[in-house]
């Protein structure tokens, strides 16, 4: 996952703009008395380590897992931190990894027009099946616009076709970003209709046999070379998961020169059907006789990973949990890549690993909490967020009882900022929260300036959302405290441009932690002021979490 840092823009819901007091030594004072630059050093010392050549890129059901949870059990152990499933630090989750052989080709064949399409530059697919080889044959194309069936907002866009057993070409996003309008969907953010993981599992409800989304940078949010690397090398699944024929047999992506070749060929333009699958009413449309065919080959190999759990028992409420959560994974090693294949991500998410062991410090030094305190660092987040959705469907805490979630997901690398990003901006009472600590720092809190990106459904807080547990997801932005904002806009787009999701993310002993320090602190400050109250924060009226919440607190009552 990427930091909301790097695309950051000055929404404010508050501004307090003054510099955050500092120490004899300039490391900033914290509200628990602590300073910034004990925190900045933990962080270094366990990034170094995880984001290491020696953890190949911390994949999960490689050596590289092992060593990392055994780093991370064994680090919570010697701060005194307890195991937090039972007697355990672990919890299990069962995975399957799939390899895709790179020579796959998309092959379309019409009247008219024919065409091979190379995996890698040219398209990506891959499965969910898993199984050593899946293939699809002589299946017709259809255009499904945003691929989209959303009966609260009268949109459906396969009313008007049965693509059962056909090949589905989707935008990526949702109206709603295409039009700029307030009133269709949420105009620039994107709803869950725009995930390409939603489009995927409609396509597949729909009896599609493969589903290929159109890449555009745009409304993904990210450029081909992250759908590329992403999509390539192992892949990682909850084992057994769509093997029910709850998702199609091929997915994957074209780029937008292979779609417009692709359209050109049935007679069709591109850019005008995207315009017209915008628009209320829009009709499916077959790309004339064109038919797909590709086949894939699977290495398969079903193993188990491991959450990694570590808790501070709550002396008067125990049953009562606050849970921080960051993802130990990453994408490892890809053989196929000539020179620096090792994938160490280091920013994206071993700082936010570290984060939890710097947290964990911080409440060890306190009195024990009321409530119990939960580390939580979750596999598979890199392949679907899957080690968050284990523990969601599988809680070893009751989600009823599970009082806020608190996630930390590429922590800033390049100084102290004076402005605090929060991701889906005015859904809970969390933010309140947010805004008190922030306020403490002399930091403003800013919403999220791409919320057509979709980030609060690309992080593990997500999964904790969608059973009702008020979830914030928060970091530094970009107003450099020495440097200014454009400085940090520079940063954040250079990581985007050259480290992002690839063997660029490296650990860097020149970077400057101390904003990350400080992030470190308002969680350790908003945790504290929750796991010492009986409050339970709630999700703003009109949420779409707030209902699941709602039968939370009527169970516990």
């Amino acid at each position: 996952m990427r930091n909301i840092f790097l695309v950051l823009a000055c929404s404010l819901l508050f501004v307090s703009c003054g510099e955050s007091p500092t120490n004899n030594e300039g490391s900033v004072e914290t509200t628990n008395g602590s300073s910034s630059s004990s925190v900045e050093a933990i962080l270094h010392e366990h990034v170094a380590v995880l984001a290491s050549d020696e953890y190949e890129g911390r994949a999960p059901a490689t050596p590289g897992e092992e060593k990392t949870i055994s780093y991370l059990s064994e680090n919570f152990a010697a701060l005194g931190v307890g195991p937090g499933n039972g007697d355990s630090y672990y919890q299990s989750v069962a995975v399957t990894e799939l390899t895709t052989a790179s020579d796959a080709i998309l092959y379309l064949q019409g009247s008219d027009y024919e065409a091979s399409f190379n995996y890698g530059e040219e398209m990506m697919v891959g499965t969910q099946q898993q199984i050593p080889f899946v293939t699809v044959q002589g299946s017709d194309l259809v255009f499904v616009g945003y691929g989209i069936v959303a009966p609260e907002r009268n949109w459906n866009d396969y009313a008007a076709v049965d693509v059962t057993d056909k090949t589905v070409i989707i935008l990526v996003n949702d109206p709603g970003y295409a039009t700029q309008d307030e009133e269709v969907f949420n105009g620039n953010a994107m709803t869950y209709y725009g995930r390409w993981t939603y489009k995927y599992e409609e396509a597949a409800r729909q009896g599609a046999a493969a589903a290929l989304i159109v890449h555009e940078t745009g409304p993904a949010g990210y450029g081909w070379d992250v759908v590329s690397s992403s999509w390539s090398g192992p892949q990682i699944g909850l084992e057994a998961e769509n093997l029910n024929g709850d998702r199609a047999e091929i997915e994957g992506w074209l780029t937008l020169d292979s779609a417009d070749a692709v359209f050109d060929g049935a007679g069709l333009n591109y850019q005008e059907l995207k315009e017209a699958a915008a628009q209320p009413g829009f009709e499916a449309i077959p790309l004339g006789d064109i038919q797909a065919s590709v086949s894939i080959e699977n290495s398969v190999r079903t193993s188990t990973s491991q959450n990694v759990i570590a808790a501070i028992p709550g002396t008067s409420r125990p049953d009562e949990t606050i849970i921080y959560t960051a993802h130990w994974d990453h994408l490892g090693v890809n053989p196929e890549i000539e020179g620096d294949n090792i994938f160490n991500g280091a920013a994206d998410n071993a700082t936010g690993t570290a984060g939890l062991l710097a947290l964990a410090d911080l409440h060890m030094q306190q009195d024990p909490p009321e409530r119990t305190i939960v580390f939580l660092a979750v596999t598979a987040e890199e392949s679907g967020l899957l080690g968050s959705q284990w523990y969601a469907e599988h809680p070893v805490y009751p989600i009823e009882t599970t009082v806020a979630n608190i996630n930390m997901d590429n922590l800033n690398t390049f100084g102290r900022m004076r402005d605090v990003v929060v991701v889906g901006a005015s859904s809970s009472e969390m933010e309140n929260y947010l805004e008190e600590a922030a306020s403490a720092q002399d930091r403003y809190v800013t919403a999220e300036p791409n919320p057509e990106r979709g980030y609060y459904y690309r992080s593990d807080h997500f999964n904790f959302a969608k059973v009702g547990v008020p979830a914030l997801y928060a970091e530094s932005g970009e107003d450099n405290i020495e440097n200014g904002r454009e400085w940090g806009a520079a940063q954040a787009q250079d990581y985007t441009d050259n480290r992002y999701h690839a063997p660029g993310d490296e650990y860097d002993p020149n970077w400057d932690l101390s904003g990350a320090a400080e992030d470190i602190e308002m969680y350790f400050d908003i945790a504290t002021r929750l796991v010492n109250s009986a409050d339970f924060p709630e999700w703003f009226d009109g949420n779409e979490f707030k209902a699941i919440r709602d039968l939370s607190n009527s169970s516990r009552e």
